[in-house]
């Protein structure tokens, strides 16, 4: 007897189509913000940034005696190291993630990875926002418990947008550095390293023409404070607060570009 077997069918996986990474992005958006708030780290950030707002300005004003200072003029005085709180806080949106073992998880649940660097991106911009808000918000208080003047208020929002561009610019940037040392011992203390001793060197050393370029010099001319290692030579050739957007910006997008890179040639673990 003869038996006949039924035609041999084929079974084609299940293939994503272009737009199902698309309409996954709020659902992942919403991940990555339920996982920044639930973070204490991230509160102790905030915290500090606003201790640090109230207590700078608010010393200031005690403490300099030989000049006129107007709350118009030292509500950003804490901003340069807001920035600096939000690019570390941004580093830790990544590197948490990639020492915990949950990363390969999240790319696993979600296998398009630009997503993931997409909405740490847009986490990361808040964060900086929030963070430089809440430094200047403070900031004013610290400076009215200080008793100081309003002063001229003319320039204060244009001052502040341009502030919170610095910060949400620095978030962008810590994430950038977070995503291509997937370390946070080692992300930090780099960042920092290069804050606080090479950049400095490199200000010192290189000619007023170059060390106008460097990172976060053209980062903190964005605040329009005059601080005292500017020298005629440097206001000379200073560029305009467009130009210094433009330079960290660029800083903050090549970081941002090697990170997304790595993450796509990296193994997930």
């Amino acid at each position: 007897m003869i038996t006949t077997l039924p035609p041999r069918t084929t079974h084609e996986p299940e293939r994503r189509a272009p737009g199902d990474d698309l309409r996954a992005l709020p659902t992942v958006l919403r991940s990555e913000w339920i996982k920044l708030s639930t973070v204490r780290a991230n509160a102790v950030v905030l915290a500090t940034t606003a201790a640090i707002g109230v207590v700078a300005t608010w010393a200031t004003a005690e403490l300099v005696t030989d000049e006129v200072l107007t709350v118009a003029g030292v509500f950003v005085y804490s901003t340069f190291l807001t920035a600096v709180l939000a690019a570390i806080a941004s580093i830790l949106l990544f590197t948490s993630e990639a020492q915990h073992g949950t990363l390969a998880a999240a790319l696993t649940a979600r296998p398009a990875r630009w997503l993931t660097a997409v909405s740490k991106t847009v986490l990361a911009l808040g964060l900086g926002l929030v963070l430089g808000a809440t430094g200047m918000v403070t900031g004013l208080i610290g400076a009215k418990l200080g008793g100081l003047e309003t002063g001229d208020t003319s320039g204060m929002l244009t001052t502040a947008l341009w502030a919170l561009v610095f910060t949400s610019l620095a978030g962008v940037l810590g994430l950038g550095v977070g995503m291509v040392v997937r370390h946070s011992a080692g992300a930090v203390s780099g960042l920092l390293v290069w804050w606080l001793v090479v950049e400095n060197l490199l200000w010192a050393f290189l000619p007023a023409e170059a060390s106008r370029f460097l990172p976060f010099y053209s980062g903190g001319a964005l605040l329009g404070v005059d601080v005292d290692t500017n020298t005629p030579e440097t206001l000379a050739v200073a560029l305009t607060r467009t130009q210094d957007a433009l330079v960290f910006g660029g800083f903050a997008a090549i970081a941002l570009l090697a990170g997304t890179v790595l993450l796509y040639r990296r193994d997930t673990d």
